[in-house]
């Protein structure tokens, strides 16, 4: 049984549906996640790799959902970066606007070699800013040596500064007293308890290490110093030692108190991303009424995919109905080129959900947006495989209604890739179920308009069967030539288009196309449907036994994926060909 549910997990209920939107963007209701490392190019070759690397390229496929607490999680690193490059930049602008005041009003205890270590710092919090900028997915260590540069800079000119000022008060001739040199270092303190997410055992010795230096530097003056000596004879270096000693370790007490407070509210936080017995790491995407999220059974410890409706529409009994009727078409199918639902149900706070397998891979439509039109094997190969899981489908009734490359997902599964998944029959609806018909007419056209049939586009008949393979093939004509059938911009215009214009025959787009595949193509974008292929079954021997000069293979899709792709897919790829070889 494909649905279940797991211990301790929310009590199952019926859920509804999101139901997508009539836009031109291929992307209108996300239930697949997207990939969490973007393409980054091209590899130069494929790669062997040993043993280490495939338990290196499993360790990268267990990083996706790396951390049960906030502190190593992905979550926390891009805090941390965003944090430091926020304390840089306003660092940055403080020492900025300090240093314009020195050059314009340098009082007579100031120096140049003091100005230059001045600009420095700046400098230095100045490019910080566009380093951290620039890097997107830093490593934890990398992030602690900029945690580093950005507080340990300020600390040493803070340090200079303190000393600087001590030795001019002190050799002055009229006996000035001597200045409060806690003052920056508080700053400092309250700026790192405020803006580094942490442990109050690892703010700890951070923060007393600052409230610590101005004191050594007062030590030292007083040991090094004949005119400081001087000046804080008898019982005045008593009074302005200790009260300068209190107020840092009351600003230490304070900040460690307060990093101990926030991090209480972080976790608090975190635990609140939580359904039931699953962990919410990253949102993978959102459509018109429902998001989707990367999570974690807490107890298996398995990546999944969570998709949920919005809180401010969870109220809407439509939309639920929607929900509850994708969940149900979806676990009523369990070929492998279909989506699995592994649980549904709700949360406390009236959130509903279901949890799905998690996809490594992309979208064919990012596929075409990444590296251009897909060669004609490849597109073959993969859409046979929606063909057999459109055979299911529509073997117990069910239509898609909304196939597009959006929902056609090029995955890795079971240490294969280009494994092609159908997603998202949010719009599916049995052939002779009636009673259906009032959630899908609220005074919009069903589906996608770039993709979409005639008799969608006009509403004159229902869909059925045919209507998918209308948009089978309208994906084709994208994948193959790099644009949809219609690529007008004005849904009204694409719409009108499938009734009523004959497409550009693919061959002028792509001439190396084989006549044969043109031909498949254009028969499934027939106007009437009974012209074009009958069934999914048809359509799928059609494609293979096309007469094309080159074919595609799983060992190929790993080939590819070498060269291409994020570093989890080079590895994992490369370590497949290698078991392969074997």
């Amino acid at each position: 049984m494909l649905v279940r549910t797991y211990p301790n997990a929310v009590t199952p209920i019926p859920v509804g549906k999101v139901m997508a939107g009539t836009s031109l963007e291929n992307a209108e209701t996300m239930v697949a996640p997207t990939p969490l490392t973007p393409v980054n190019g091209t590899a130069s070759g494929s790669s062997r790799t040993s043993g280490s690397s495939l338990r290196a390229a499993a360790r990268g496929m267990i990083a996706l959902v790396e951390g049960s607490t906030p502190h190593m999680s992905g979550e926390t690193r891009s805090l941390l970066r965003h944090r430091l490059r926020l304390v840089a930049a306003i660092f940055f602008g403080a020492f900025a606007a300090w240093l314009v005041r020195g050059l314009l009003i340098k009082g007579p205890e100031e120096s140049f070699w003091l100005l230059g270590w001045h600009a420095s710092v700046t400098l230095v919090m100045g490019l910080m800013v566009v380093v951290l900028t620039q890097l997107k997915s830093p490593s934890l260590p990398k992030l602690r040596l900029f945690e580093l540069i950005v507080f340990g800079d300020p600390a040493v000119y803070f340090v200079i500064l303190s000393q600087h000022s001590l030795h001019s008060a002190a050799n002055l001739s009229d006996g000035a007293h001597l200045p409060i040199v806690v003052v920056p270092w508080m700053i400092l303190i309250f700026t790192y308890a405020l803006f580094i997410p942490n442990t109050w055992r690892r703010a700890l010795p951070i923060v007393a290490l600052m409230g610590v230096a101005p004191l050594a530097v007062v030590l030292f003056q007083r040991q090094m110093c004949p005119a400081f000596q001087s000046c804080v004879a008898g019982g005045e270096y008593r009074d302005f030692f200790t009260g300068q000693a209190m107020e840092m370790l009351l600003a230490v007490v304070i900040a460690v108190a307060g990093v101990h407070t926030i991090n209480t509210l972080r976790r608090e936080a975190f635990a609140a991303k939580q359904l039931g017995q699953y962990r919410l790491k990253k949102r993978l995407g959102a459509g018109g009424m429902g998001e989707v999220y990367l999570a974690e059974h807490q107890t298996m410890k398995r990546p999944c995919a969570i998709k949920i409706i919005r809180p401010e529409k969870a109220g809407d009994p439509m939309i639920l109905a929607r929900f509850e009727r994708e969940v149900r078409s979806t676990a009523k199918l369990s070929h492998w080129n279909s989506i699995d639902i592994f649980d549904y149900g709700s949360a406390a706070d009236g959130t509903f959900y279901y949890v799905m397998e998690y996809l490594p891979g992309h979208n064919v439509g990012e596929l075409v947006n990444d590296y251009g039109p897909l060669p004609p094997a490849r597109v073959a190969y993969l859409m046979d495989q929606v063909c057999k899981a459109l055979i299911e489908a529509h073997g117990i009734g069910l239509v898609h209604r909304d196939i597009k490359p959006a929902n056609i997902f090029c995955a890795y599964r079971g240490g294969e890739f280009d494994v092609a998944k159908l997603l998202d029959f949010g719009l599916a609806k049995p052939m002779t179920e009636a009673a259906d018909v009032a959630l899908t007419q609220e005074g919009s056209i069903t589906g996608s308009p770039l993709f979409m049939s005639p008799e969608q586009a006009t509403g004159e008949r229902e869909a059925d069967a045919r209507s998918d393979i209308y948009s089978l093939g309208c994906v084709m004509y994208y994948l193959l030539t790099g644009q949809p059938p219609f690529a007008y911009k004005q849904s009204v215009k694409v719409i009108i288009a499938h009734a009523t214009e004959e497409p550009l025959p693919p061959r002028e787009l792509l001439p190396e196309l084989p006549e044969a595949f043109e031909d498949l193509v254009l028969r499934c974008l027939e106007k009437d449907p009974e012209d074009r292929y009958q069934d999914a079954r048809s359509l799928s021997r059609a494609l293979q036994h096309l007469p094309l000069a080159d074919v595609w293979t799983s060992e190929m899709a790993a080939d590819w994926w070498t060269c291409h792709g994020c570093p989890e897919r080079k590895a994992l790829a490369a370590a497949a060909i290698e078991a392969a070889a074997v």
